[in-house]
């Protein structure tokens, strides 16, 4: 159209356009087996507009000669990864504590039992009640997790020994050195082609793990194999329902949002490293069937080829199996692209394609890394919640955060709606406030301002009667902690102030909470003083935010996530 005149092009024209546009990508795709080329690049600008017709003046094509696809890993072998019954590891130190012993050390402790372990080690028959072999020639059965905690010199004959004696279904390459720097390139190519050609033999030989990859705790299987000191990083042991998978292609960054948010505690934490065999798209796949996951976040800098087609293929079929899909994408920029290079051997690819791919198949995207970890807590705690629309209540005692919820409820990114509260809603509001001695004080609107005399009852009946208006689809309640009326603190003496009272808000909010079919978000907006009320709140399986901008921001990404979702299932 031409702005401020008539359109001079119908949809029917344009929607020809793109369909012949994405006609011709499928099939001269590399995906499609028939096809003799393949369009590596295909631009046409610009359009001009005769006779209401559209007519290209000027294009681009640039194309290549089909090539072969990429073999095939025997993907039935990740459960093998996660749910190994043997386990076998080389490069465990008897004298100090390296990588293999911080490894063996965390798999100990997860509660794997040592007599599934094998230790690949010359010279020894047992290592703290654990069995060792001299060499992978002498096991006496096929493991199924080999890990490899060696330096990267020494892979590429290890790798042949594996594939050789058949020792493993499933390897786990933790050393770095494998296509991240110049010098390495030449030995990733190597390893690279030594695993493709076992994948062709009969059984298709072990599937591989990294490199480059900092471990995977599996608490299904019973087993952790990060290189991280216990002391460094407090995991949550023991048998508990988890519902999530976080899937990274850099441990560190998994790693570092665990540290900082515990209550994550996923299931399944897999670090890919370089995907130098396994790829996102493999473990998207594999995650996506789980019965017990109806969360998956993902960390990505960069696809393998053809490999970011699978993971879209994966995240749409995950959506329309149930669960909910977080993706964070690094290497928006072209300085971001060129350090995921080095970083783990990644082609960072184009980010906005990528981006559109993943939201299209119904992945929830994160912008920064507080909204991945937002999206993550939000996915978990309101998975069983009902969303119908983008309707919000947004209630505080404190002025400035009822008006900031308020004044965040749209960007360019997401749109939600201030609810307009019923008649029968606004007479028990009023009602109620009467009640209390706030009819003076407290005008009933939205956002619903409740004043600072309001006690920890009148926050929580308040959330109620919002929650189950019909006109509302979801209430953001501001907890005000600083608030002279509160139950907000910890072994306080003052009892009136004391969230160990079976009346504090710290209590019964989150028993309202659960009780709701709607969404309610918490928001504590406080120092370090009320931790203990945020963690107090979040152990109760509520969902909390820091700030009243950062909940808006972030539940509503995960309203719109939540109903476009519903259209494509």
């Amino acid at each position: 159209m031409t702005r401020g005149q008539r359109r001079i092009i119908t949809d029917e024209q344009l929607i020809e356009c793109f369909s012949s546009f994405i006609a011709m990508a499928n099939y001269y795709s590399p995906d499609n087996s028939q096809t003799p080329y393949v369009i590596d690049e295909l631009e046409i600008n610009p359009f001009a507009f005769t006779d209401y017709l559209m007519v290209p003046l000027d294009g681009m094509c640039r194309f290549s000669r089909s090539v072969s696809l990429p073999v095939q890993r025997p993907f039935h072998k990740v459960g093998h990864l996660l749910h190994p019954v043997k386990i076998g590891i080389i490069g465990v130190s008897t004298q100090r504590v390296n990588f293999g012993r911080l490894i063996l050390n965390n798999i100990l402790a997860n509660g794997y039992n040592p007599e599934d372990i094998c230790i690949v080690k010359p010279g020894l028959d047992m290592f703290e009640g654990i069995l060792c072999v001299p060499d992978l020639a002498s096991l006496d059965m096929k493991l199924d997790l080999f890990v490899v905690a060696v330096n990267a010199q020494q892979v590429p004959d290890l790798v042949d020994e594996i594939i050789f004696h058949d020792a493993a279904n499933a390897v786990m390459l933790i050393p770095g050195g494998m296509g991240e720097t110049a010098e390495s390139e030449d030995r990733a190519r190597q390893l690279v082609h030594k695993i493709s050609e076992a994948h062709l033999e009969e059984g298709g030989g072990p599937v591989f793990l990294g490199a480059n990859c900092l471990g995977v705790v599996s608490h299904p299987g019973k087993y952790d194999t990060l290189f991280i000191p216990e002391v460094k990083l407090p995991k949550r042991r023991g048998d508990h329902k988890r519902n999530t998978a976080f899937v990274s292609q850099s441990g560190a960054f998994m790693i570092t949002r665990l540290s900082k948010c515990p209550e994550i505690d996923p299931a399944y934490m897999i670090s890919v490293g370089n995907q130098n065999d396994l790829t996102l798209g493999d473990i998207v796949k594999y995650l996506k069937d789980d019965p017990d996951i109806t969360v998956i976040a993902v960390y990505a800098e960069g696809f393998k080829d053809l490999d970011g087609l699978e993971f879209s293929r994966a995240v749409r079929e995950a959506v329309q199996n149930g669960k909910e899909v977080v993706f964070y994408k690094a290497g928006r920029t072209p300085e971001g692209k060129t350090a995921t290079s080095g970083h783990t051997a990644s082609l960072a690819g184009d980010y906005m394609v990528c981006e559109s791919c993943v939201r299209q198949a119904g992945g929830m995207i994160a912008r920064t890394f507080p909204q991945f970890e937002n999206l993550i807590m939000l996915s978990q705690r309101l998975h069983d919640k009902q969303i119908h629309g983008t309707r919000l209540a947004a209630v505080s005692g404190a002025g400035f955060e009822a008006v900031g919820m308020a004044d965040n409820i749209r960007s360019d990114d997401y749109s939600l709606q201030m609810a307009g509260f019923t008649d029968d809603t606004t007479r028990k509001l009023s009602k109620f406030l009467a009640a209390k001695r706030l009819d003076s004080l407290v005008e009933v609107k939205n956002p619903l301002d409740i004043n600072p005399a309001a006690d920890d009852e009148t926050h929580v009946t308040v959330v109620r009667y919002l929650a189950e208006d019909p006109n509302v689809d979801a209430v953001v309640v501001g907890l005000d902690p600083l608030s002279p009326a509160m139950r907000t603190l910890a072994e306080c003496k003052a009892k009136k102030y004391n969230m160990d009272d079976k009346e504090s808000i710290a209590l019964q909010m989150p028993k309202l909470a659960s009780e709701l079919s709607k969404p309610v978000i918490g928001v504590v907006d406080g120092g370090y003083l009320y931790e203990p009320l945020v963690n107090k709140l979040l152990s109760q399986g509520m969902t909390v935010f820091r700030s009243s901008d950062r909940a808006i921001h972030s539940l509503a990404i995960y309203i719109e996530g939540r109903l476009y979702a519903a259209q494509i299932r």
